[in-house]
């Protein structure tokens, strides 16, 4: 990520803005945004292969569910966040990954632009491309500011997005137990 790049599309921002870029309260936000963006951003530089890389043997076989992920993405429309909760069930066939290799996966896809649609199904496909199970489960809820605080101005309305594969996929049972976990 090129923090110099970004600086100075921030002062430009700024000045088109009408803002006087080198006021006191303004002279350093380009940089503090730079930061900001390095780290808001960091799924860039980061991969899921690398965490859901850790597994150990399992002859388990129920369903395993990590949920209320805490998730903040960057709606790629309007460049406003949305934040909110990611549940990740699997079901798994020989081998499990540590329960962290989980929110860390949801974390790469969420800090890059999104659309919270094709972060879903980015958590899903990473989890069955990595682990093979015999089905993944991934539901995201979230408030979007982009329809919170400016356009539509609906406070509190969240957007629900579901991906199944696999015997998720084929189950509506399976389903409908992870809907109902979820719940717990």
């Amino acid at each position: 990520m090129d923090g110099k790049k970004i600086e100075r599309a921030v002062k430009l921002l700024l000045e088109g803005m009408g803002e006087d870029a080198e006021r006191e309260g303004l002279k350093d936000t380009p940089a503090r945004v730079a930061r900001a963006f390095v780290e808001v951003f960091a799924g860039y530089a980061d991969s899921a292969e690398k965490h859901l890389s850790v597994t150990f043997e399992s002859s388990e076989s129920g369903i395993v569910l990590e949920k209320d992920i805490p998730v903040y993405s960057v709606c790629e429309h309007h460049l406003l966040p949305f934040f909110g909760k990611a549940h990740v069930a699997y079901l798994p066939d020989g081998k499990v990954t540590g329960l962290s290799k989980i929110a860390r996966t949801v974390e790469v896809y969420a800090r890059r632009l999104q659309l919270q649609e094709r972060l879903t199904g980015q958590i899903a496909a990473a989890i069955e491309d990595n682990l093979s199970p015999r089905g993944v489960m991934v539901v995201i809820e979230a408030e979007h500011t982009c329809m919170t605080m400016r356009g539509i101005k609906k406070t509190g309305s969240k957007t629900v997005t579901c991906a199944c594969l696999g015997e998720f996929e084929r189950d509506e049972n399976l389903r409908a137990r992870v809907m109902e976990m979820i719940k717990w």
